[in-house]
């Protein structure tokens, strides 16, 4: 598989862009446990054009993380052409993703997003400028369509190749399902079957496990398999479908260890990011891991946990939240010596 310069080796696996979840800190993990690409948070192109301080900040990436995407999301065509130069020329990623599939009212309601998907021309438009614009491989992620009423991802997926898009990622379901029910992988299929397509197809929607994702590449040929939701807390997802069946598995202490790990990172990013004199830095760094840790399937199954829960979430230091993980990790001893 190839995206513009890029080659990939056979059934790569790519981290999904997440607003509030994909930061630098949980990309070097992703990375480094067999992601073969993560993106960044999705980037307004209004704000950025804007130059907005907490906008700019998400295109930080670095040369460890690479292939690495940027994702923008916006309605106005002049806005997302001088966003994705700004991306280009500010943090040269390897890929520039156009959302056209994020479900949440802030965006898809204001017409952006999912909310595309109900003015095409506009969307095909935004597209075909874009690539334009810019040298970078332009790539999209979009849904099947707004509901069930109006799937026009078959006819879309050639479209948006007419416009010089590299590749498409495809989340098996309508905007109008938001995450709920279970994603259509035989569309997604579909389109990667059409002979009219020749860029790759990725699919995206419910890969939790090594099966699944196996399961995918086998019946529906897709060229890779993104993963969200599922690696929240979980970055060794990479590593467990990747190596399957003959992967090790990773101990909890390890697991505790790299959230752990993943604190330090972000701590460390920030205090780079806006100076070691600020004291909110500390906060910051909690809020970006702790939904990690709120998320993470390895708690789950622990007697009473939802008090250790709500303490992380509420954790405003460090040492707090460091002191509530050797707390877990002292439970979770005790439970497998009983």
């Amino acid at each position: 598989m190839k995206i513009g310069n890029i080659n990939f080796a056979e059934r790569p696996l790519f981290l999904a862009p997440m607003e509030d979840v994909t930061d630098i800190g949980f990309r070097h993990l992703c990375k480094r446990f067999g992601a073969a690409m993560v993106y960044t948070e999705f980037v307004s192109a209004e704000a950025l054009v804007r130059s907005v301080k907490s906008t700019v900040s998400k295109l930080a990436i670095d040369d460890a993380e690479r292939p690495v995407g940027i994702q923008i999301y916006g309605r106005d065509v002049p806005q997302m052409v001088e966003a994705a130069r700004i991306v280009e020329a500010t943090a040269r990623p390897d890929v520039i993703d156009i959302n056209f599939g994020c479900p949440v009212k802030k965006v898809a309601g204001k017409g952006a997003g999912a909310g595309m998907l109900q003015n095409i021309p506009l969307l095909l438009d935004i597209t075909r400028e874009v690539v334009k614009a810019v040298k970078t491989p332009v790539t999209v992620k979009t849904r099947l369509g707004w509901n069930s009423e109006q799937i026009v991802i078959t006819t879309l997926a050639e479209q948006l190749q007419d416009c010089g898009i590299q590749a498409l990622t495809i989340h098996g379901r309508t905007r109008s399902q938001m995450y709920t029910g279970k994603a259509d992988w035989t569309l997604i299929g579909e389109v990667k079957n059409n002979p009219r397509i020749s860029i790759p197809i990725i699919g995206n929607g419910d890969i939790t496990s090594a099966e699944e994702a196996r399961q995918a590449f086998d019946s529906y040929g897709v060229d890779a398999v993104m993963i969200g939701r599922a690696t929240f807390g979980r970055p060794w997802i990479f590593k467990e479908i990747n190596n399957y069946p003959d992967a090790s598995p990773l101990s909890t202490d390890e697991k505790i260890d790299i959230l752990i790990e993943q604190l330090h990172i972000n701590m460390e990013h920030i205090n780079k990011e806006r100076g070691d004199d600020d004291p909110r830095n500390e906060l910051r760094a909690i809020l970006h891991t702790r939904r990690h840790l709120a998320a993470t399937p390895i708690f789950k199954g622990i007697p009473d946990f939802r008090t250790k829960r709500i303490e992380m979430l509420r954790a405003e230091t460090a040492a707090d939240l460091l002191r509530i993980l050797e707390d877990v990790r002292g439970v979770l001893k005790g439970s497998r010596q009983e």
